[in-house]
This record gives C-alpha cells, sequence and structure tokens, in this order.
C-alpha cells in the first residue's frame, strides 16, 4: 500500500476507484454554527446517543464525528447526508444500511482526543484506528495483559524514549485487524502478532494475514493510526476535512 507524507483538502466530488483508500482525518472540537449544521442531519437514534452524554466536550465530539461521516458518505454516495442510513453487524460494525448498495462504498471511523479518522474504499473491508500517544499510560500494564509474548518482548526492547510511541502503535494496529474483520474482542488480542518498532515496516502475522495490507497513520504530532484494508498493492490517499 502507498504512502504520502502529507494530508490534502479536497471539497470537490469524491470518487473512490477500485484500489484505493481514502483515509480523512477531522478536528472534532468545531464551532456551534458547525455543529447545529451536524445535529440537522443526525437520524433520531444518533440524536438520542448525542444527548445521553454527560459532558458537552463528548457530545460535541460525537455529533461532529457522526455528521462529518454522513457529508462525506453524502459526496461518495451523490445523495443527501440526512438520506444516508446505517445498519450494524451483530459485534457492533456500522455499514450502510441495505437500501444503499453495501457494495458501493465501505467506510470505518475512529476518534481520539477531539481527532477522527475516516476510512472508505469499494468493495473491501477495512479497519481504521487512531489514539493521543500518552507517555505517562501505563502501557507496560497493558501490553502485558493483551499482547502476545513476542509483542511484549518487542515492547521491551525498545528505549524508554520511543516505547510509548511503540505501545500505542501496536494498539492501533491491533484494533485496526480487529475492526477489519469485524468481529470485535472474539478476536484475542493475544492471538495475533503485529510489528510496533517506530520506523520498521509494518507486520501482520495471523492465520489470515495474506488478506491484508496494513498501513501506519501519522495524522498530527502525537497521534499515531493504523489502516487494515482487505486486498494487495492498495494506493492510500489521504484528504483533511473542514
Amino acid at each position: 500500500m502507498a504512502d504520502h507524507d502529507f494530508w490534502v483538502p479536497n471539497s470537490g466530488q469524491l470518487e473512490l476507484e477500485e484500489r484505493e483508500v481514502h483515509v480523512w482525518r477531522a478536528d472534532l472540537d468545531c464551532e456551534e454554527m458547525g455543529l447545529h449544521r451536524f445535529e440537522e442531519i443526525l437520524a433520531p437514534d444518533e440524536k438520542a446517543r448525542a444527548d445521553r452524554f454527560v459532558f458537552r466536550q463528548d457530545r460535541t465530539r460525537y455529533v461532529a464525528a457522526r455528521g462529518a461521516l454522513r457529508e462525506l458518505l453524502g459526496r461518495y454516495l451523490n445523495r443527501s447526508p440526512a438520506e444516508v442510513e446505517f445498519d450494524y453487524n451483530s459485534k457492533g460494525k456500522p455499514s450502510l444500511g441495505a437500501k444503499i448498495n453495501k457494495h458501493s462504498v465501505q467506510f470505518n471511523i475512529s476518534h481520539s482526543h477531539g481527532l477522527a479518522l475516516f476510512a472508505f474504499a469499494l468493495g473491501r473491508d477495512l479497519g481504521i484506528d487512531v489514539e493521543f500517544v500518552r507517555p505517562e499510560f501505563p502501557a507496560d500494564e497493558i501490553a502485558e495483559r493483551y499482547f502476545s509474548p513476542q509483542e511484549v518482548m518487542e515492547l521491551r526492547a525498545l528505549p524508554l524514549s520511543i516505547r510509548a510511541e511503540g505501545f500505542y502503535l501496536c494498539w492501533t494496529r491491533k484494533e485496526a485487524y480487529i475492526k477489519a474483520r469485524g468481529e470485535g474482542l472474539h478476536i484475542p488480542l493475544e492471538s495475533f502478532n503485529v510489528s510496533l518498532t517506530p520506523g520498521q515496516p509494518e507486520r501482520l502475522e495471523s492465520v489470515d494475514s495474506r488478506r491484508w495490507s496494513m498501513q501506519s497513520l501519522y495524522p498530527y504530532a502525537h497521534y499515531v493510526g493504523a489502516l487494515v484494508a482487505e486486498g494487495q498493492d492498495l494506493w492510500l490517499r489521504q484528504w483533511s476535512w473542514k
């Protein structure tokens, strides 16, 4: 999968080529006017979920993420964002509703600390994850509990100066793979291996690793992400959404 070192704006009509994967980054701390526009296009179940958030910032970011997803899908599908309907599998992974050709656009979304990443492709499964790198996070304890023995050894071998980044590279790659499979935590995190050393090639070792491509993402300083998409020799295009 090809990589770009930059994210560019795109305000025109969107088209996906067969072997393309589009990834968008979006800031979720939007102004009141933008938030109101998003609220108007949400479905009743999305509005109900938004109203259950206790803290205003959490509500704002949820509404912005769902609104941005709808606006982007509306552009890909050439329809009103409010008309986009979603289905969810038994593990909660969203897809386009039954009234829309599900094979036309597949998508996935992740957000962390006010930043969202959206991935889109034609007729291929994919998963995406993003995390804000927090050096104070108890990475060693979490790794011992959830990572494979091979991943724990690789993490321990890293210098302390890059160990936090290595932890989050591992976490986002594992999450992106699980989300691409669409089976949630029914796939034990320690049942497959990913590489995690910063600056080294991405590697996935699983029972179906030949099915997937894995790509690291660096949307902003102090954020790391990962994309896992079905197929090989895919072309990644990275956009900034406003």
